[in-house]
């Protein structure tokens, strides 16, 4: 079982995460851009403002997941509104040239099949999981309209990635999406209550009303924390 550390801070300042991290035991992580959408009075959660941001995708054994968040709290401690960071559970995980969803230090399966689904049955019954994240991919320009409608429900503002997608000419569709090269990934971190507002006022947009032209998926947050003073 592993678990994905989700860091989002000022531009130019991934490489803080990424070298603490490492030294707490990290093997790595990918570094993406995206941009804030939360006004000036609303400075949490993923908002922290319209401006650049950077987001640190960093995957650790669940056995030292605490130690690196601890890590990167207390690297960026003494720094004003720095960012936000949350972890995620990774039931499966595969790296090229070999499988460690469901692997033992050894190398052999596990004999229980199911530990990855009781350790997620776990992480969803404790009092830290208070937060989901809320992941929305629509086309170009409709990011901002999603973000509009999730904050009237109660989001207090969240992260646009670009992306494209990644269908080959002639294919009908991409997850289901009729093919835009250029994507929005809009990323709200909410409280589990909601949750149901916010996907509800989403969906409701026009933009949704034609079949194929966004999608949505929700994952559990099993910790939050804010970085910085």
């Amino acid at each position: 079982m592993h678990r994905l550390i989700v860091s989002v801070v000022p531009k130019n300042s991934a490489e803080i995460v990424t070298a603490v991290a490492n030294k707490a035991g990290s093997a790595g992580g990918s570094v993406l851009l995206g941009r804030g959408t939360a006004s000036n009075s609303i400075i949490q959660l993923l908002g922290l403002g319209d401006t650049s941001k950077e987001i640190v995708l960093t995957i650790v054994e669940k056995g030292i997941a605490s130690d690196v968040m601890s890590a990167i709290s207390g690297a960026v401690a003494e720094k004003k509104h720095f960012g936000v960071m949350f972890s995620v559970a990774v039931p499966s995980f595969v790296k090229s040239g070999e499988v460690n969803g469901n692997a033992t230090e050894n190398g052999n399966p596990e004999k229980n099949n199911n530990k990855g689904e009781d350790d997620m049955a776990e992480a969803v019954n404790t009092k830290e999981n208070a937060y989901e994240m809320i992941n929305i991919i629509v086309n170009k320009g409709y990011a901002e309209d999603a973000m509009a409608a999730a904050r009237k429900a109660g989001a207090g503002g969240g992260t646009i990635l670009s992306a494209r997608g990644t269908a080959k000419e002639g294919d009908e569709k991409f997850f289901g999406m009729e093919i835009v090269p250029e994507k929005e990934m809009l990323m709200i971190l909410v409280t589990a209550d909601k949750k149901d507002a916010v996907l509800g006022a989403v969906k409701a947009l026009p933009c949704f009303e034609k079949a194929g032209s966004g999608i949505i998926f929700c994952s559990d947050v099993e910790s939050f924390s804010v970085l910085g003073k």
